[in-house]
């Protein structure tokens, strides 16, 4: 045999012996982007399991024995700077809103949606307490602040077409949380879209509240996800599952009703007191907020959110959406923990399949 070709082969035997064993071997950190600031010393979050694992520190405690550090980094800069992280491979996996991700999926940044964690989050319009705005129709031609790049911003863009408007309609002006209430309370603006957080501004007579989404449609709530980037999946799908197999146990621990004082007290040690997260959640199980569920209705909410800021010209790209869900590792937990049909699913359109559970709207 040609010496030059034995020792070519040897050096490829080598190279993939290498390679093997640098894809088995596990991490020593994972890093895991979260898009808010949170609050607190180290920060934390409310309003999702990924929050409640957080504050918890259950990922800690699942690789402890394997001498794996869990890093969480909280971004002020929500989704937008989660993405500039993803971009520059600082993060292994992401808790961001639809629209980020969107954009980053354009952006050719390869990801993979595993395990819902904040479905159907709230979607509410603050005025000041003097105004006559009662509805969104009333928005025409008003001052209206969101903060735009985020998830917020699609859901008040879908919510406003489906009353006849257009962004060109008003002046929708781009603020983020803080700003957005101080410019409320002022007076500077004539509307504000947010979350519980405009709860706090009624509550000192600073706002009122005049329009939900979940009271309206549940097109128009705001969908959050865990996912991960291509590469730790592909290298690392082992801690992958171990990742998803414990936000399972904790949405499942939550979506207990016997569980609800506790739930809102967790997460009213978080940015906002637990009365306001219980006000959020009037009316609706926790087995539907709480859902871990990859369903249609999920995957509709990112098909029109990726057709829609394709229309605005956020994106330059309408990304493909559809393969983008990786359901193995929730497939996987579902199976293992025997909670298969325990969590209601969704149709593309906001009905029930198959469940006693009260339908969308």
């Amino acid at each position: 045999m040609n010496l030059r070709l034995v020792r070519r082969f040897a050096t490829l035997l080598a190279l993939l012996a290498t390679t093997a064993t640098a894809l088995a071997q596990p991490p020593a950190v994972i890093r895991i982007g979260i898009a808010t600031g949170g609050v607190g010393t180290p920060p934390r979050t409310g309003g999702s399991t990924v929050g409640l694992v957080n504050s918890q520190g259950l990922l800690e405690q699942e690789f402890v024995k394997d001498g794996i550090q869990v890093e969480w980094i909280f971004f002020k800069g929500a989704g937008p700077a989660v993405n500039e992280a993803l971009v520059n491979k600082q993060l292994d996996f992401a808790w961001q809103g639809d629209l980020p991700s969107i954009v980053h999926r354009a952006g050719g940044v390869k990801t993979r949606i595993i395990v819902g964690s904040g479905v159907r989050n709230g979607l509410y319009l603050g005025v000041p307490p003097d105004s006559t705005i009662a509805k969104l129709e009333d928005l025409k031609g008003k001052r209206v602040a969101v903060f735009k790049g985020t998830n917020l911003h699609l859901a008040a863009v879908r919510a406003l077409a489906a009353k006849g408007l257009k962004e060109s309609d008003l002046r929708l002006i781009n603020l983020d949380t803080a700003a957005a209430q101080a410019a409320l309370t002022t007076k500077d603006i004539d509307a504000a879209f947010g979350h519980v957080e405009l709860f706090a501004l009624r509550d000192k007579g600073a706002a009122k509240v005049v329009w939900s989404a979940a009271q309206d449609s549940f097109r128009y709530t705001r969908q959050t996800v865990l996912l991960v980037s291509d590469e730790f999946a592909t290298r690392q799908p082992q801690i992958v599952q171990r990742v998803v197999d414990t936000v399972v146990k904790t949405a499942r621990r939550y979506a207990d009703e016997a569980q609800r004082r506790e739930l809102f007290a967790q997460w009213g040690k978080a940015e906002l007191p637990e009365k306001y997260w219980r006000e959020d959640f009037t009316g609706q199980p926790l087995r539907v907020r709480l859902s871990p569920l990859l369903d249609p209705f999920l995957v509709a909410r990112y098909k029109d959110a990726a057709g829609e800021a394709f229309a605005l010209k956020l994106i330059r790209s309408q990304p493909e959406i559809d393969s983008w869900f990786d359901r193995r590792f929730l497939d996987a937990a579902l199976k293992s923990q025997q909670l298969e049909g325990f969590w209601p699913e969704y149709a593309a359109d906001g009905r029930l399949v198959g469940s006693s559970l009260a339908a969308t709207r």
